[in-house]
């Protein structure tokens, strides 16, 4: 079990050397990414089965301009270190590294995970990475959703009047 906050990284360079050690040692390495503003149990459903699927977690994170651009001028609800800080303390994950494009789709044409994870409101079809993965021999996981959890919903639970 892990005893220590997993690294986060700002540089994907970095962490490719580490997936490269990781490959090395014979890891099979799982990619996820996301917003992740608040952590919620359909974001641990995520995160818990992309772990069951390899040997390492890599969590992607989108950072504070990109979840402006996809979620609109009042998200993130928390900024980029302290999502990072939380998705790095759990049990589950490995590395988080974050990214600033609307999607993941350079850093999954880098890293080339041998799985990819994402939550069940995509599809393969519709997955950013999906083909790079599976071109190069590895696979793509999808989580069933947890009804009535989201950010989208909890932050607009902060809005109505009591």
């Amino acid at each position: 079990m892990q005893t220590q906050a997993a690294p986060i990284f700002h540089n994907n360079l970095d962490l490719q050397k580490l997936v490269q050690e990781w490959k090395a040692q014979g890891y099979r390495w799982v990619f996820t990414n996301g917003c992740f503003d608040l952590l919620h149990p359909g974001h641990l459903r995520v995160l818990r089965e992309a772990a069951a699927q390899g040997d390492r977690l890599v969590v992607a994170l989108n950072s504070d301009t990109s979840v402006r651009g996809l979620k609109g001028p009042h998200r993130p609800v928390q900024d980029e270190n302290a999502r990072a800080e939380v998705l790095a303390s759990l049990v589950w994950v490995d590395a988080v590294v974050l990214f600033g494009q609307e999607t993941p789709g350079d850093l999954i044409r880098l890293l080339v995970p041998d799985v990819l994870v994402k939550g069940g409101d995509y599809s393969v079809e519709t997955m950013v990475g999906a083909d790079t993965v599976q071109q190069a021999g590895g696979r793509v996981h999808l989580v069933s959703l947890l009804p009535g959890h989201s950010t989208t919903a909890l932050t607009g639970r902060f809005q109505e009047p009591s």
